[in-house]
This record gives C-alpha cells, structure tokens and sequence, in this order.
C-alpha cells in the first residue's frame, strides 16, 4: 500500500489519516501541537511528527521521500501553500493537495498546478480524491441500473488547451460539470480544458478505464488546438455542437 504525509491535525487531518490507514495504507501526520495528536486515538499505527509541516527535518521524519502523496490542511492558507510547494518541488511529490481559505489566493495556486480545496466547500472526500485519484468512493453517482456513472477523471496536462468536445470524442464520455478555481462551472462545446481543471464525467462502468486511460495519456498526433483552428487561416471552423 501506498505511504502518505498529512500536514494538520484538526478535524480534517485526523479524519484523514484514519481513513487512510483503515484503507491499509501508512499514515504521517505532522503537526507543531503535540497535543493535536490525541484527535487520532490511542490506536492509531502511524507516525505523529511534532514540527513545522514545511520544515524539510520534520518531512523528512514523516517520510515524505516515500510519500505517494501529500495533503496540507492546517488552518493557515500561508503554511498550506509553502508546504505544498516543498513537497512538490523539493521532495518531487507527484499527487499534492492544499486547503486553501482565501479564494485569491487558491486561484495563483491552482495556476501552480497545485489542487486547492476552499476551506467552505471543505470535506474529507474532496482530499481524498485528490490524493487517492483511483479510490473507489461513495461520493460517484451511479444510476439505478448500475451501467453508468459521474465520476471525476484524471486528464494528462497534454490535453490543455484542447476543447472539452475532443476528450469527449476521444474517450467516449460527457462532461457534466468542471471544478475551475474550486468553482463548479457548466461548460460549453468550446470551453477548453485548462490547467489545474476537476473533470467530472458520466461514462460507462464497462468503458469506465478504458475511457480513463486514454485521458490519462496525452491526446493523439493530428488533432489541432482551438487556437491554431482559429488563427485566420483556418477558414473560420464553426463551433463542434453536442
């Protein structure tokens, strides 16, 4: 099972790390108030790290050169974001969350490439589904027969800038609804996609990772982008309808 580094111990923090370590997987949880800890029970098997959750010694302690992901959810916007960026940047973290209060400043960060959940719309769900992108979770909506779901897809970075109609087409689903700047936003037939965009899909269960795996991969050779389409020798392409 995967090792994992979480940054806080409040609500959310402990919440998730008994989530994930009842998922079987080894929990770190980093936290300047040792008496945080006592949110985790006495039965918890992961480490508690008493330190500054940006503080490379203290990441160290927890792991983090082993961590498939990190999760910074203390209550401070400022300690979120350096934090994240340490795991990223420094320690080479792929699968990075911060929770973020302001909304200005969750926009720069999501510019970033780093997911941000606003603390209002906050859940354990949403982490989890950033940092555990093939979890199974409750939240999927499933019809009554079971064959279809809305599920949240991962997209490689090289479909940025391709229209939302092009992964629809190449992947054989529909896409309800984008997380943008942790904003819910209903897209048109020519919105693009954009980095640090949540795609939320219906799609078949049975076609379910075929579909995601062709949008974790980058889109095929001879498809243009929107803007070369539109550069003013294109002949002026018409909008792709639904």
């Amino acid at each position: 099972m995967a090792h994992f580094v979480i940054m806080g111990c409040g609500r959310v923090g402990s919440s998730l790390a008994l989530t994930l370590e009842r998922g079987g997987h080894s929990v770190a949880v980093v936290d300047q108030d040792e008496q945080a800890f006592r949110r985790l029970g006495r039965h918890f098997g992961g480490q508690r790290v008493t330190g500054v959750g940006f503080d490379r010694d203290a990441l160290t302690k927890a792991r983090i050169q082993d961590a498939y992901a990190f999760a910074a959810v203390s209550s401070g916007d400022n300690s979120n974001i350096i934090a994240a960026r340490v795991a990223r940047e420094t320690f080479g973290v792929e699968h990075v969350v911060a929770r973020i209060y302001d909304p200005g400043r969750a926009e720069i960060f999501q510019r970033l490439g780093i997911p941000t959940v606003a603390a209002v719309r906050w859940s354990t769900d949403q982490v989890l589904r950033r940092i555990l992108p093939d979890a199974d979770l409750s939240g999927d909506f499933r019809d009554a027969s079971g064959r279809i779901v809305m599920a949240e897809v991962r997209v490689s970075p090289g479909w940025i800038g391709r229209r939302l109609s092009e992964l629809e087409a190449e992947a054989g689903l529909r896409v309800a609804f984008l997380t943008r700047m942790g904003e819910g936003t209903v897209p048109r037939a020519d919105t693009l996609y954009q980095q640090g965009d949540i795609v939320h899909a219906v799609l078949s269960v049975a076609g379910q990772d075929e579909s995601e795996r062709i949008l974790a991969a980058d889109p095929p050779t001879g498809t243009d982008r929107w803007d070369e389409e539109h550069d003013g020798n294109s002949g002026g392409h018409g909008v792709v309808q639904r």
